[in-house]
């Protein structure tokens, strides 16, 4: 009996010692669009992440601040030493892109497995050109 009790303390504490931990490879866990058009740009961008630790990183939810963004994330464990992504699409309105994206996980180096993600950039409408307007020209022509 004794023996049993031994070998499940030891168990447990081993159990308690494999930790999965989340690196992400953008800088500030940020990406940055830049100044985009929508007709120039799809609105995809992908966070690549690392599981640094020793256990595997499940990924439970991806949750963004607004209707705008899709967040889409692996379903299946990532082993240690693995990476994966998640896909983010906005849907490109004009005007600035200030959204936050939080994933939820097991991850051990954030409190509570949540990490906060971040979108910036500005989607601007371009100028229309008109080919009937006549054209200004310089003095110095």
């Amino acid at each position: 009996m004794k023996k049993i009790i031994l070998l499940t303390v030891v168990m447990m504490s081993a159990l308690s010692f494999a930790q999965a931990k989340i690196e992400f490879k953008a800088k500030d866990d940020t990406i940055d669009y830049g100044t985009v058009t929508k007709e120039s740009d799809s609105g995809m961008r992908s966070f690549e992440f690392t599981n640094t630790g020793n256990s595997p990183l499940m990924i439970t939810n991806v949750i963004s601040t607004c209707g705008c963004t899709v967040p889409s994330f692996p379903k299946e464990p990532i082993m240690p030493g693995k990476t994966g992504k998640i896909d983010v699409k906005y849907n490109m309105n004009p005007g600035p892109i200030r959204k936050t994206i939080t994933v939820e996980s097991n991850a051990s180096n954030y409190e509570g497995g949540r990490v906060s993600l971040k979108i910036k950039g500005e989607v601007v409408v371009p100028k229309e050109v008109n080919p009937l307007e006549k054209k200004k020209t310089s003095p110095m022509q």
